[in-house]
């Protein structure tokens, strides 16, 4: 070794041993804390749903309405003015039309799965970020 290296390491020796070692106060961790719990609190954002429940309900309530009105006035005497000609236009261009059962299966069945999903995959995230 150099010989100023040696002065230098004696020199950080001897300033090592005047200096104390500063040591934070007892309540220190504490402080701390107490700031990062303030911290995150004003980070967290409430939970806001994209449809509210009022806007449920009246998507419910129209819908139940509508299959009321179509269970109670799907009758051929409530036709509410259609002339016969319009419902046998409207009928001749449907009959043309084939679907076969799996598609009407498809048709049917793929909503439900969906809506499965949807209430299974709210469940999951409400669970990993409790909300």
């Amino acid at each position: 070794m150099k010989e100023s290296d040696k002065n230098i390491e004696n020199l950080i020796r001897k300033m090592m041993a005047e200096d104390t070692l500063e040591s934070p106060s007892i309540d220190f961790t504490s402080k701390i804390m107490t700031q990062v719990l303030v911290a995150e609190k004003s980070k967290a954002k409430s939970y806001k749903p994209l449809i509210s429940k009022t806007t449920w309900l009246i998507i419910g309530f129209g819908l139940l309405g509508l299959a009321v009105y179509a269970s109670l006035f799907s009758g051929t005497e409530y036709n509410l003015g259609i002339d016969k000609s319009y419902t046998e236009r409207f009928s001749g261009f449907f009959s043309g039309i084939h679907i076969s059962k799996n598609i009407l299966y498809a048709i049917l069945v793929v909503p439900f799965m969906i809506l499965i999903q949807i209430g299974v995959l709210k469940n999951y995230f409400d669970k990993k970020y409790q909300l």
